[in-house]
């Protein structure tokens, strides 16, 4: 229990938790986000743009890091599959737990229903769908090889660019890694905006319908 314990505390500072994960630690929690239906709860996009920064102070080479933590989202992304797909329709009807929210799964599935295919895409840039969107392609039965296509896309997508945002935003801006928290909530805002839009957007057009 000790080793959880003390991720648990340290997720309130990415900073240290970066620090003390190092190379292998990070690698486990993007795979765990991704492919691990109880890995919702970590923070892939900030930990992503602090471990930039982090590399623009010289704590790491982002260019090691950087196809490390792809292979790893991609293989994380595989899992969730292969559980999407294994596990069929019931993960839907599952019980609520500690580590298990059904309404992640539906809203993940809805989501897939609406974009299809680029999903696997998007998906990579919303905290919670990403984490259950491979399943829900599992259990719709998308061939493996058109999965693994959009799963590779969408992971070099969302690695590179949260980690290489942080990066050069450390390099040029002088003092940025003492703020941040501030360019964190910036860039996972961003990330999130087009989720944020896209809800506002079907809240409207129901009321509309519902008035209609």
């Amino acid at each position: 229990m000790g080793p959880i314990t003390d991720l648990v505390h340290r997720l309130s500072n990415l900073s240290e938790l970066i620090r003390w994960a190092g190379f292998v630690g990070l690698t486990i929690i993007i795979f765990a986000e991704t492919g691990l239906l109880v890995g919702f709860f970590l923070p892939g996009d900030s930990l992503l743009v602090t471990a930039g920064l982090l590399g623009a102070a010289g704590y790491f080479n982002v260019y090691t890091l950087a196809p490390l933590l792809t292979l790893a989202a991609i293989c994380g992304n595989s899992t969730g599959y292969f559980i999407g797909h294994s596990t069929g329709p019931r993960i839907f009807s599952r019980d609520d737990s500690l580590l298990f929210n059904k309404k992640h799964a539906i809203r993940a599935r809805e989501f897939y229903e609406k974009h299809g295919r680029k999903t696997i895409i998007l998906a990579q840039f919303m905290p919670i769908i990403r984490t259950f969107s491979p399943v829900v392609a599992g259990v719709g039965g998308m061939p493996f090889r058109t999965f693994l296509t959009f799963n590779a896309i969408g992971a070099v997508l969302w690695i590179w660019s949260m980690i290489f945002t942080g990066y050069f935003l450390g390099r040029y801006i002088p003092g940025l890694d003492k703020h941040i928290e501030i360019v964190v909530i910036i860039v996972v805002f961003i990330s999130i905006l087009p989720g944020i839009i896209s809800a506002v957007r079907e809240r409207s057009k129901e009321r509309r319908e519902r008035a209609a």
